[in-house]
Parts: C-alpha cells; structure tokens; sequence
C-alpha cells in the first residue's frame, strides 16, 4: 500500500522509507513557531530542560500578534518576556510591531515555509501551511519549547481523507464557502486527527488566498492538518516568496484513506456558520433574517489582498448600515500597505468602517472588537464557540467577506448578490 501526501512529507523527515497511519515518529522540524500567547508558556519548559540556545536561529518564529499592540500591562509583560528571548538567543525571524502580521499570514508571506517542509506551530491554526504542500500543524508550548531546542518533535502518524473537489465556483463563492461547506458535511470531528487532503480539478479555480482559507480550517473539523498537491499556482508563489529550497511530494495511487468526499464547486451558494460551532451552516439562501451588530472582516482565515478586493467592491461608494460597528484589518503590513495603495482602505473608510493594523485581537474576544451581552457578529474569522468574541451570551456568525461586507451595508446577514 502507499502513502499518502502528508505520510510522505513525514516519512522523509523521519528518515524512514515508508510511514503507516497510527505509527509513532520523531521527525526533523523545519520551523517552529509560536505567539504572544503560547510562547512565554514555552519559555518556561524552555529554561527547566537546561538549554541555552535554539536548535537553529533561523528555523525558530515568534510573531505577537493576539493581544498586540498590548491592549493592558499584562499582554505587555508576555511581549517583553519573548522580546528579549528572541534578541537574547539572535532569533532571526521575530516579528513584532511596525514589520509584524498576523502569524499565519506572515509567515507564508516571508517566504518561511515552502512546498515539503515540517512545521510546528502553538497555535491551532498552523494548519494554514498546508496551501503550500508543507506538512503543518498546531502543538502545545511544551512540544514548542522541545522543539526549539531540539529541532525535533513527536508525530502519531495521521490517517487520511480525501476531498475531490471539481467544477467552478460562481461568483461571490470563496474558499471560505467551500471549508464551511466541508466542515458542515464531516462535522467538527469528521477529520479528527486525520489529514484532510484536496485535490481534484476543482483546484484550479481556487486561488492561493482561497487555499490558504482552506487549509487554516482543517482544525476546525478536528483536522490534524490540511494540504494541497502543488500546482502551477502554488508555484507561481513560490518562487515569489522562498527563502530556501523546497521539495515536492505526491500521494501514491494506490494510498490508503479512511474516507473519500465529492465536492461539486458550481454546485455551492455562499455559506454561513450559525452560532455555536462551525458545522452549523446554512446556505445563504437559507440564512433568513438575522440581524447584526458588528462585521469583522479580516484575521489569519480571511485578511488577504483578495479578500480585501471582494470587500471593497462591494462597499465602494456606498456607507454601512447606521449603528452598525464595522471592523477591518488587514493580515500584514504588506497587505495593508497594498491595500492603501489600491484605495481600498480609503473605500473602506468612507463607507464607514474602521480599520485596524494586523491583530487576532477581534477574533479571540482579546481587544478592538469585544462584544456585549446580546450582540452579534458576523466575522471572516474561523471560530464561533460561545463567548469566542466576547461576551459569553453573545453570538458569532462566520461566513466569507464578501457576505461580510453586503452584510455590512444592510445591518443582517446578506446574500452579496442582492446587494448588485
């Protein structure tokens, strides 16, 4: 029997010729990271193994991003205990205020993660890579301090499930829908523990952004990991970004998985995740009058050049629904900097919304964005559990940024094509 794309990548960091599912592994890291949040965790397992150093400077990111800029004393505390860390031990890639993004965006966009890579990350959407053809999911801060100074972490083997996605999206259908759908279709167990792998011809009507919204989801239907084949567009990307040589692995023909789904891409409608999980979706046709109190539009699932597009196309000219608050921030300064000179941050601001440097404050209920008893929110964000953005009887809907932003002009959930 072979293997599958994800026991590829990890069979050859372990050494090994061939890998199975549910095997335990120890594998070369190519990068670890960690946040604002998990890091000084990490730091504390860090100091009782008696280290000194990093296994590698270069291999080694921390970015504060979830309580950044510092919202109190103790979010300011956290940075300062990993800044001086990072320029203590020379860490190359630390990322913070004024060069800084959001963790999942920056790191593809620094070129730090290339097709066939193993990373690490403490955070549970580290998943993200997976766009890219790396192997890469979240761990805890102990197995990040264990990973920075051994450049080695411990992997049971995942199983698999294959999604073969065919046909075209129609317009204002994003990656966003599709994960939605998916998470939907399997549950928030469905993948648990397991590689949710996509492929089929679908693919080519996905772009990087959308692949990138894809694979940070994988966790949310209890993925262990997400990842895509490389194609002619992911290495388009490449070679844009890449700090270092890569390598490129396919599934065997004959690699096993534990479930094989269809997904019919001309066949889904803009898609939204009713409170309190994500597999509580409903298509947008379905959606009914739900009014709203806040949009965000942004995070490390839906901040990206792309994204920001769709929205502004829709804003253009026109203003948000009076007493609505509207929340826009960009992944990283590159993208809001692109975002500026496109005009579309000027776009923004006149229809009335507010936006924000790079931050995961609004996603996690940490700052700029907390919600009160009784509101609600429609977010781009990847997680709606009770109280995820606030306050405990407050209610997140998810949904793409395009249903985002026609949302935004009529204060309740929107189909974007009604807003044309």
């Amino acid at each position: 029997m072979g293997m599958t794309m994800t026991q590829k990548i990890l069979a050859a960091h372990a050494g090994l010729d061939k890998v199975e599912a549910g095997q335990l592994i120890t594998v070369n890291l190519d990068l670890v990271l960690g946040n604002d949040v998990t890091t000084p965790v990490a730091l504390k397992e860090f100091d009782k193994m008696g280290v000194t150093e990093v296994f590698d400077k270069s291999k080694v990111a921390i970015v504060p991003d979830h309580f950044t800029p510092n919202k109190d004393i103790k979010s300011a505390e956290q940075c300062k205990l990993i800044r001086e860390f990072a320029y203590d031990k020379d860490i190359e890639n630390y990322f913070e205020i004024g060069e800084m993004g959001i963790e999942h965006g920056l790191i593809p966009e620094k070129g730090l993660v290339v097709p066939g890579d193993v990373v690490i990350g403490a955070d549970s959407h580290t998943c993200t890579y997976g766009a890219l053809g790396a192997f890469s999911t979240g761990i805890g801060s102990t197995d990040m301090a264990a990973g920075m100074a051994t450049g080695k972490g411990w992997f049971k083997v995942p199983g698999a499930l294959k999604f073969v996605l065919t046909g075209k999206p129609k317009e204002w259908v994003s990656g966003k829908d599709v994960i939605l759908h998916i998470i939907g279709m399997i549950g928030v167990d469905g993948a648990l523990y397991k590689s949710m792998e996509f492929v089929g011809e679908g693919l080519q009507h996905l772009s990087m952004d959308d692949r990138f919204s894809i694979a940070n989801m994988a966790i949310e239907a209890g993925g262990k990991n997400g990842i895509f084949p490389v194609d002619d567009k992911t290495l388009e990307y490449v070679k844009e970004h890449a700090t270092k040589p890569y390598k490129l692995y396919e599934a065997d023909e004959d690699a096993v998985y534990d479930g094989v789904y269809e997904v019919d891409l001309s066949q889904l409608e803009p898609t939204v995740a009713f409170p309190h999980l994500p597999d509580n979706v409903r298509k947008i046709s379905e959606v009914g009058d739900v009014k709203i109190d806040q949009v965000v539009i942004g995070s490390c699932t839906n901040g990206r050049i792309e994204d920001l597009r769709v929205a502004a196309k829709l804003l253009k000219d026109k203003k948000v629904a009076k007493g609505l608050r509207v929340i826009i921030f960009p992944v990283t300064q590159k993208v809001y900097l692109q975002a500026m000179q496109e005009g579309l941050l000027e776009t923004f601001i006149k229809a009335g919304a507010v936006v924000s440097t790079p931050t995961c404050g609004p996603c996690l209920g940490g700052h700029m964005g907390i919600l009160a008893k009784g509101e609600r929110a429609l977010a781009t964000t990847n997680r709606n559990f009770v109280g995820r953005m606030g306050h405990p009887e407050s209610e997140v809907y998810l949904a793409s940024p395009a249903v985002a932003a026609a949302s935004a002009l009529t204060g309740k959930i929107t189909n974007p094509r009604d807003i044309e």
